[in-house]
């Protein structure tokens, strides 16, 4: 008897005859549930909007024609990220659904057969998942144990393998660290012959330095950020620039209404009253150094330098803390499964003062019951 078509076997064969080996063989992306709990794992801005503002917000937004398409050129939208966040003059931007949306566009415009994409190791784990999900070979180059960046390691690895695009995280996600301006320059050089070189400052606000002015200076360097750490990540915004006849044929592959009206309308909004996003950031700034601060007078506790709005720290025992603190209801992220220069290393979003306060007294309880 034939299996019917709605029959779970005969999904099963479906799934083996038309989905890739390496698709099949992936986790999907973990967002741990945090109902309930003190929620310092994914880098997000803890301060919501003064009230009068949410009051203008939410009226702005309650003009936004829903049953139209949004208009795709974004015209006004991309107008003011140039005015407002130090884009060069000349110099357009292509937005996308957050930064992820804009690594895969890139991968897509790239994508050939044999091509590598290559990345300093750990960091942000979409560059290897979305060259892979386009068919490209990824190439990670190991930090230093410090994790700074082994140039010579990656000038011989870009050698080597010619990458079509190399990323770089600037500061770097997990780590915190912020890479040498100058070795990055170096390596957008090197690349120069055959590839990108892809400036991800996604916690510009929080390191206060950015290579977007070097952008003329250089054919094959792309800058990309997002809005989200800077206190937006609900509403999923990235933009990238770069030389206008490359920005055009990335522009080629983005799906033709890949920002709704919302987050327009959100979007425009919040440029308007950007001096309040400034101030939170600020804030977080000033709240990184005393929680560093506040770390490293803890036994046993290692601190790394960090520019970004997270903490990144080895203890000993870490998955024993990491799922203290979850009992505790405080969650982090435990950065030791994600790479081996991580090992016993957790990293911590820097968050309210009472929120830091209540993180490290939880931390301290555990360590003190190692």
């Amino acid at each position: 008897m034939n299996k019917s078509p709605a029959d779970p076997a005969s999904c099963d064969i479906l799934i083996d005859s038309v989905i890739r080996p390496l698709v099949r063989g992936w986790q999907a992306y973990h967002v741990p549930d945090a109902g309930g709990m003190l929620k310092l794992d994914a880098m997000e801005n803890p301060y919501t909007l003064p009230p009068e503002l949410h009051q203008a917000l939410a009226q702005r937004l309650a003009q936004a024609e829903l049953n139209r398409y949004p208009v795709p050129s974004y015209v006004r939208l991309k107008e003011a990220i140039r005015s407002k966040l130090g884009v060069p003059d000349g110099y357009d931007v292509l937005l996308g659904n957050g930064s992820d949306e804009l690594i895969s566009i890139l991968s897509m415009a790239c994508a050939v057969p044999g091509r590598k994409v290559l990345a300093p190791e750990p960091s942000f784990v979409m560059y290897q998942v979305s060259a892979l999900a386009a068919g490209l070979e990824y190439v990670g180059v190991p930090l230093r144990a410090d994790f700074t960046l082994d140039v010579p390691a990656m000038l011989a690895a870009m050698a080597l393998h010619r990458p079509a695009i190399t990323y770089l995280s600037y500061p770097n996600n997990p780590t915190g660290t912020l890479f040498e301006a100058a070795d990055i320059l170096r390596i957008v050089q090197a690349a120069a012959p055959y590839g990108l070189v892809v400036v991800d400052e996604a916690y510009q606000p929080f390191a206060q330095t950015s290579l977007m002015q070097a952008l003329p200076q250089f054919n094959n360097l792309v800058v990309m950020r997002t809005v989200s750490k800077l206190g937006l990540a609900g509403i999923r915004l990235g933009y990238m620039s770069a030389a206008p006849a490359l920005l055009r044929e990335f522009d080629k592959v983005r799906p033709p209404y890949n920002i709704n009206v919302l987050t327009e309308a959100a979007a425009l909004f919040m440029l308007e009253h950007l001096d309040v996003l400034e101030a939170q950031a600020a804030a977080l700034r000033s709240g990184r150094t005393a929680l560093m601060a506040q770390l490293a007078a803890l036994d046993g506790v290692e601190v790394f330098p960090s520019a970004a709005n997270f903490v990144l720290i080895r203890v000993p025992q870490a998955d024993k803390v990491f799922s203290a603190l979850l009992a505790a209801k405080v969650l982090v992220k435990n950065a030791g499964r994600m790479h081996v220069l991580l090992h016993n290393c957790l990293r911590i979003t820097v968050s309210t003062e009472e929120e830091n306060a209540a993180f490290l007294a939880a931390l301290q309880a555990e360590l003190a019951a190692l």
